[in-house]
């Protein structure tokens, strides 16, 4: 299993280098904390579609790896994580500026954890909503 407590350390120093999809995504880590997480992201021209709006599967990336940190504050030693089911809802639409996650655990339990994560504008208005079942793995 990764070591989330090294990790999530080298992460809050800026370092984005174990995971490579950060950096590629342009995702920087503003505040962890026990059960929450919050990223910032650019919208870069790249990211926009034939409509000129970010790509929705974007969006439920980035509220994705947000719910993930979120949980891994709460990991112990030995414990890993994988995603099983994702669901999202979109409720408008980014062009430009900066997108704003932030997630949150629901309940963690013996074998599945919950979280949730709102992607917003700078602005405050919300994008989109995000729910994620994720299997806890043991050992």
């Amino acid at each position: 299993m990764p070591d989330f407590p090294k990790y999530l350390k080298r992460l809050q120093s800026g370092d984005r280098s174990m995971n490579p999809f950060l950096e590629f995504m342009g995702m920087v880590l503003e505040q962890l904390d026990d059960g929450y997480a919050r990223f910032r992201m650019p919208v870069r021209d790249e990211f926009l579609q034939g409509a000129g709006v970010v790509q929705g599967g974007l969006i439920v990336a980035m509220a994705s790896e947000t719910i993930a940190h979120a949980v891994m504050t709460l990991l112990k030693s030995g414990e890993g994580i994988a995603t099983i089911e994702l669901k999202n809802n979109f409720l408008a639409t980014a062009k430009k500026g900066n997108l704003i996650a932030e997630g949150k655990v629901f309940k963690k339990g013996g074998t599945v954890i919950i979280g949730d994560a709102m992607v917003s504008s700078e602005s405050g208005k919300a994008l989109s909503r995000t729910t994620s079942s994720i299997l806890l793995l043991k050992g």
